[in-house]
């Protein structure tokens, strides 16, 4: 098993890690605002798949984001020269970048990192060339459609329309766990010193290929996601962006920006037990490497925000792994999947930007659709009604194929410590 022990900065460079603005398209909500609305509503964004052709499913329900306008916040590059998860990731890039208050030319000047983690990458435009190819369309042959295709334009695309020239950019496809990763790799980068700031987070648009497999695997339900209820029958897919800016202490206290909250840190593990099961022992190994390099004992941890994806092996070994770290005194622990879907790759990225809208605002999001908790899920779901809670730590896991695991640790900023 191959883990990933964070970064430890040098004395004389080290500084903490502020959340300072949210980029954000889901299918509850748009932008921090809407999204905490959503949350604290317990919006469901199940709705009939429209992006792709359905034909031949008994049943394709998901999560998909309806009007969206990537011409409202792509202003520099040609939106039909993007794919549907490039503009996602764009966008939420742009409102993000706006959101923490930045002057763009002020920001130009300085060392930054763009990381975005997914799962497809462009299949959603991928799925359409084939079609068009299969069909002898015209399309297939069109220069503008194949440059939609690269993974990598998720990151890149980012830094042309921002003109952020003093950027690395990088796209991390390590799946459901990408946006997680994306924001390790920027609290390493920014807390070092090694770059001002950083854009990080993960996108993802619904495709047909995906569906197709987990349509396959059994593991798409029929109606809506109810993770850990007893009758509950897989995942359903959905799209969308988030983006974080990851910016040092001292940095946003000298531009008096707001802060969101703090990454307090994170761990990474690989088991490669399985394809797609995850091991119990793995995840709970992973959750007490983020605790450790956090430096937070289980006992002050307010909520988790589970990976949760509502199918029966994931929902029963993760909450397993939970109580090897807590023991019986197991936070709330809540799956932002029953309101949103699995966004893939966008998914642990969205669920940080909800982990820290919780601290903000002082609440804890429900679990929907609960009906009966399994008892082998033994956990305080949160089933159906948001709660008023002084939520000080979050704890957000995500869980991938392949075994890759990745688990952040977000707290309240109060100031020196």
């Amino acid at each position: 098993m191959s883990e990933r022990i964070p970064a430890a900065a040098p004395a004389a460079t080290a500084d903490r890690v502020v959340l300072t603005g949210f980029g954000l398209f889901s299918s509850i909500g748009v932008g921090a605002d809407e999204f905490t609305a959503g949350l604290r509503a317990g919006r469901s964004g199940a709705r009939p798949i429209t992006v792709f052709d359905t034909e031949g499913f008994a049943h394709a329900n998901g999560c998909e984001i309806v009007g969206f306008e990537p011409e409202k916040w792509i202003r520099n590059l040609r939106v039909e020269e993007l794919g549907r998860a490039t503009r996602f990731s764009v966008a939420a890039a742009r409102m993000a970048v706006e959101d923490a208050g930045f002057d763009l030319d002020a920001l130009r000047r300085q060392r930054g990192l763009v990381s975005i983690g997914t799962t497809d990458g462009e299949s959603y435009d991928l799925d359409q060339l084939v079609g068009e190819d299969v069909a002898g369309g015209p399309e297939a042959m069109n220069p503008t459609a194949a440059r939609r295709v690269p993974a990598n334009r998720l990151s890149l695309a980012v830094a042309q329309e921002l003109g952020l020239s003093r950027v690395e950019a990088s796209t991390i496809a390590t799946a459901c766990a990408a946006g997680n990763y994306a924001i390790g790799y920027g609290y390493d980068a920014v807390r070092s010193g090694e770059v001002d700031f950083a854009l990080c987070g993960g996108a993802d648009a619904m495709c047909r290929k995906t569906f197709t497999g987990f349509y396959r695997l059994g593991t798409i339900a029929p109606d809506c996601c109810r993770p850990f209820d007893k009758d509950r029958k897989g995942i359903l897919t959905g799209e969308g962006a988030g983006v974080l800016v990851l910016e040092r202490l001292s940095s946003a206290l000298a531009r008096g920006a707001r802060i969101y909250a703090e990454v307090l840190g994170y761990g990474l593990n690989c088991d490669a037990y399985h394809q797609v099961a995850p091991n119990q022992a793995s995840v709970a190994r992973c959750i007490q490497l983020a605790l450790d390099n956090a430096g937070v004992k289980p006992g002050e941890v307010s909520l988790i925000s589970a990976h949760g994806t509502g199918t029966k092996a994931n929902d029963v070994t993760e909450t397993r792994a939970i109580r090897e770290v807590y023991g019986d005194s197991v936070p709330r622990t809540v799956s932002l999947k029953s309101m949103l879907g699995h966004t893939m790759g966008a998914a642990s990225a969205l669920a940080a930007i909800a982990s820290s809208l919780a601290i903000t605002h002082k609440f804890v999001p429900p679990t929907i659709n609960h009906r009966e908790t399994d008892p082998e899920c033994e956990i305080d779901c949160v089933p159906n009604t948001s709660l008023d809670v002084d939520v000080r730590i979050v704890q957000n896991n995500a869980l991938a194929f392949g075994g890759n695991n990745s688990v952040v640790i977000f707290g309240r900023y109060d100031g020196p410590r």
